[in-house]
C-alpha cells in the first residue's frame, strides 16, 4: 500500500518532546564546567555525581533562559513552581532519579507557527519545563555500539547535570500526509528560535538538540491511536523519516488486525526504520515528588517583564524582512531556513558579498559538502570572510566560476584565504590577450570544419572552439575574452 492510500484510511496523530542542553557556563545543580568534548569524567563534582550528603542549588542563568524560550514560544510564565523528583534507574543516572519537573511546569500554553508549502500550521506548546541530563554510556566491543553483543560498558559522567529544557507539543491532529514535513518545520522552527535566544547552540548532531517524536494511528472519526514515541532524533531529516517510518509501519499492523503498543523505539538512520525499544512507563511509574532540596521557583514578574522587553527580532519576522533585502521568493527562503544557513548568509553578506553571491556559496558547493560530511554548515571549513572575499575574487574577474570551486576547496581543506590559495595554486584568470591569441589560433588550426561554420554566420558554433581553448588553459582563460578573440580572428566580429 503506498503512503497516499495509508492517508486515505488513517490519520496521524504527532507530539514532540525537543531536549534543548542550555550552554551555561556551569550545570544545573552545582559549578561544574558543561565545555563539550572534554576527556571524560573530568568535569564531575560530588553534586553531579550524588555523593551522600551533597545539595544541589539551583542555576540563575538557566531558569533565565527557560524563561526567555518560554516568552518566545508565547508560554505564560508560572509565579511559583517546583522541581521534582523523577525516579528510574539508568546506569548514567547516579541519583536513580532524575531531577525535573512534573505537574508545576515553569512555562505553559504556548504555540509555534510554522509554513509548509505555503499553509501556515499552529502548534500548541503544552510546557516548558526544566530538568537535568544524564551521564553518557559507551558500550564497547559490539559490531553496533549498543550494549547487544558489547563486552563492556564505561560512563562518561560530564553531562550528567547540564542543564536541559523539554518543550513538550500539544497532540497535534489534522495534518494527513503531511504529518512528516510539518514535523520537521515545526522542529527547525524551534531550533531557529532558540538559536536567536542565544542560549544554546542547538547543534543536533552533537546532541544539545535532539526531539522525541510521538506518533499514533486512528481510522477517521474514531479516537486517537496507541502511540510509540521514537526516542533521541537528532538531525531534521531523520524527524521527518521517523514520523513518515511510524505511519507506514502502524497501518501494516493495524491492517493485519494487530495492537500498536505503547513503546520507545529507536531511529536507524542506515537503515531508515525502527526498532521497539522498551514499554513506555506512566507518570505513576516514575513516582514523582517535590524535590526536597530545591526551594521553590517564583520569578519576579518584573524580571519576567525586562526578559519579554529584550527578546530579539523572531526568526519569522526576521526572515520576512531579509528575504525582501535579498530579493528572493517565501520557497527559496524556506530552503535557506531549513539548511540553517541564515546567519551564515547573513554575516558574509556583512563581509561584503552580494546577496546572490553569498546565498550561492553557502547553498551550492559548502551545503552540499556539509551534506557529506554531515556537519552544519558552520563547521564545513570556511567563515564567512573568506566566501566574500571568494566572491570579491569573481567579481573582480580574477577568478571564473570553475576556478573560484578550485579556491574554494583549498580553503575548505585549510590552505589559508581564497587570495592565498589562488595564488600558491596558480589559479588567476588568464587575460593576457597574447597568450589567449596563440590559444585560439591553435583551437581554429584544431578544428577547420567548426571554424568554417562560424565563418559561414553560425555563430553557435564558437562554443566548441572556446571550449577547446578553456580546455588548453587548464579553465584559467577568460571565456569572454576568449569569444571575442576567436569571432575576431575568424573575421565575423
Amino acid at each position: 500500500m503506498t503512503y497516499e492510500e495509508i492517508l486515505t484510511r488513517y490519520e496521524p496523530v504527532i507530539g514532540l518532546e525537543t531536549h534543548v542542553e542550555l550552554g551555561t557556563a556551569t550545570k544545573m545543580f552545582c559549578g561544574c564546567k558543561t565545555d563539550f568534548g572534554a576527556e571524560p569524567n573530568t568535569q564531575v563534582c560530588p553534586v553531579c555525581l550524588a555523593l551522600p550528603g551533597a545539595l544541589p542549588v539551583m542555576n540563575r542563568a538557566a531558569i533565565e533562559a527557560t524563561i526567555r524560550i518560554g516568552l518566545a514560544l508565547n508560554c505564560d510564565i508560572a509565579e511559583w513552581c517546583r522541581m521534582a523528583r523523577k525516579n528510574y534507574f539508568y546506569p548514567d543516572m547516579p541519583k536513580n532519579f532524575q531531577t525535573s519537573q512534573y505537574d508545576e511546569p515553569l512555562c505553559v500554553d504556548g504555540y509555534v507557527d510554522v509554513v509548509v508549502d505555503g499553509v501556515e500550521y499552529r502548534i500548541g506548546i503544552e510546557r516548558v519545563h526544566i530538568e537535568e541530563d544524564t551521564g553518557k554510556t559507551l558500550h564497547v566491543g559490539g559490531a553496533t555500539g549498543r550494549i547487544h553483543g558489547a563486552t563492556e560498558s564505561l560512563v562518561d559522567y560530564n553531562r550528567a547535570g547540564i542543564p536541559l529544557v523539554e518543550i513538550v507539543t500539544k497532540p497535534v491532529p489534522g495534518l494527513g500526509g503531511l504529518a512528516p514535513e510539518i514535523a520537521k518545520a515545526y522542529v527547525a522552527e524551534l531550533r531557529d528560535i532558540v538559536r536567536s535566544l542565544g542560549v544554546s547552540d542547538v547543534r543536533m548532531e552533537q546532541g544539545s538538540m535532539r526531539c522525541d517524536v510521538n506518533t499514533s494511528l486512528n481510522r477517521p472519526g474514531e479516537e486517537w491511536g496507541t502511540r510509540t514515541e521514537t526516542k533521541n532524533v537528532n538531525s531534521l531529516r531523520s524527524v521527518e523519516r521517523a514520523v513518515r517510518t511510524e505511519i507506514i509501519r502502524q497501518s501494516g499492523i493495524l491492517d493485519d488486525g494487530g495492537k500498536i503498543h505503547q513503546e520507545t523505539r529507536h531511529f536507524h538512520e542506515d537503515r531508515g526504520d525502527t526498532s521497539s525499544g522498551r514499554s513506555k512507563e506512566t507518570a505513576t511509574d516514575y513516582r514523582y515528588f517535590p524535590e526536597p532540596d530545591l526551594v521553590p521557583i517564583a520569578p519576579d514578574p518584573a524580571w519576567v517583564a525586562t526578559l519579554m522587553a529584550e527578546l530579539p527580532e523572531k526568526p519569522s519576522t526576521r526572515r520576512a524582512r531579509l528575504r525582501e533585502e535579498w530579493g528572493i521568493t517565501e520557497l527559496d527562503m524556506q530552503s535557506v531556513a531549513n539548511a540553517g544557513a541564515v546567519e551564515i548568509i547573513e554575516e558574509t553578506i556583512a563581509a561584503g558579498a552580494s546577496p546572490a553571491g553569498a546565498r550561492k556559496w553557502w547553498m551550492g558547493e559548502l551545503a552540499r559538502r556539509a551534506n557529506e560530511l554531515n556537519v552544519e554548515l558552520t563547521a564545513v571549513g570556511a567563515t564567512p570572510a573568506q566566501v566574500a572575499a571568494l566572491q570579491k575574487l569573481v567579481d573582480e574577474g580574477k577568478l571564473n566560476d570553475k576556478l573560484a570551486r578550485t579556491v574554494l576547496e583549498g580553503v575548505v581543506a585549510g590552505e589559508g584565504d581564497p587570495a592565498e590559495v589562488m595564488a600558491a595554486r596558480g589559479l588567476e584568470v588568464v587575460n593576457d590577450t597574447g597568450a589567449l591569441t596563440a590559444a585560439v589560433d591553435e583551437a581554429i588550426a584544431a578544428n577547420p570544419d567548426i571554424a568554417a561554420k562560424i565563418r559561414d554566420g553560425k555563430i553557435a558554433a564558437a562554443g566548441a572552439l572556446v571550449g577547446a581553448v578553456m580546455k588548453t588553459t587548464r579553465g584559467q582563460a577568460d571565456a569572454k575574452t576568449v569569444r571575442e578573440l576567436l569571432l575576431e580572428r575568424l573575421g565575423v566580429s
